[in-house]
């Protein structure tokens, strides 16, 4: 039996042809960058650092992965950040959203028990066990907790889409990126990002229902009353 011969792409014969060729992959290269343009743009006057962030109540630290039960190196960088702001008086409550999905794998707990280590007492720390993905935890921070303002703590190449989002959500938010060795863990998160911006362009737009929303819970106000 003779297998079926796969046409091999026709390319155009002539100028006018070679040109349209070429326009229709400028497009869409430019079809391609307009949600990373619009991160960029939206965010523009939302970052900060550690040095000078906007004394707020709440801070929001994204998950980053385990190792070994462990934050990776990554998220313990975030989760460092955040015990800072705190000791400095720049925040008063933290929020650790993360990835729970499995009893092998808990995300919030590590957070929690991380930053205990680090002088965050664990009444000032809410946990969120279905952040599954940024767009998720910028959701449930408002419903759920009732978060309405707060900074955000993730790392360079991931901050922009968190704030965007977190806005886009109605959590008015400044957003933190820290240091981080620029590994290949770091050019992966930053390629990924170009892709992600797609995805979050159509969250900001149409408002999908996070993967798990569930019943308010009163965790964040109850650690700023204790506070009070």
């Amino acid at each position: 039996m003779r297998r079926p011969m796969l046409r091999r792409p026709r390319l155009p014969r002539t100028r006018a042809g070679w040109r349209r060729l070429v326009q229709a992959v400028m497009a869409g290269c430019v079809l391609a960058l307009l949600p990373v343009t619009w991160l960029y743009v939206s965010t523009a006057d939302r970052l900060r650092t550690t040095a000078d962030a906007p004394r707020t109540e709440v801070a929001v630290v994204f998950g980053a992965g385990l190792w070994n039960g462990e934050p990776s190196p990554y998220l313990a960088n975030r989760l460092k950040a955040a015990a800072e702001l705190y000791q400095e008086g720049r925040i008063k409550v933290v929020l650790v959203t993360g990835d729970n999905s499995r009893k092998d794998y808990d995300e919030p707990d590590a957070m929690r028990l991380y930053l205990k280590k680090h002088g965050v007492p664990d009444g000032r720390i809410v946990s969120d066990y279905a952040g599954f993905d940024t767009w998720d935890s910028c959701v449930r921070a408002k419903k759920i907790f009732g978060v309405d303002r707060a900074v955000l703590i993730s790392q360079g190449f991931h901050i922009r889409r968190a704030v965007a989002l977190c806005q886009a959500a109605g959590v008015q938010s400044y957003g933190i990126g820290v240091d981080a060795k620029h590994d290949v863990t770091w050019y992966y998160g930053g390629t990924r990002e170009i892709f992600a911006a797609g995805k979050a362009a159509l969250d900001a737009v149409f408002h999908p229902d996070p993967q798990f929303l569930g019943p308010k819970e009163p965790g964040v106000s109850r650690a700023l009353a204790s506070d009070r």
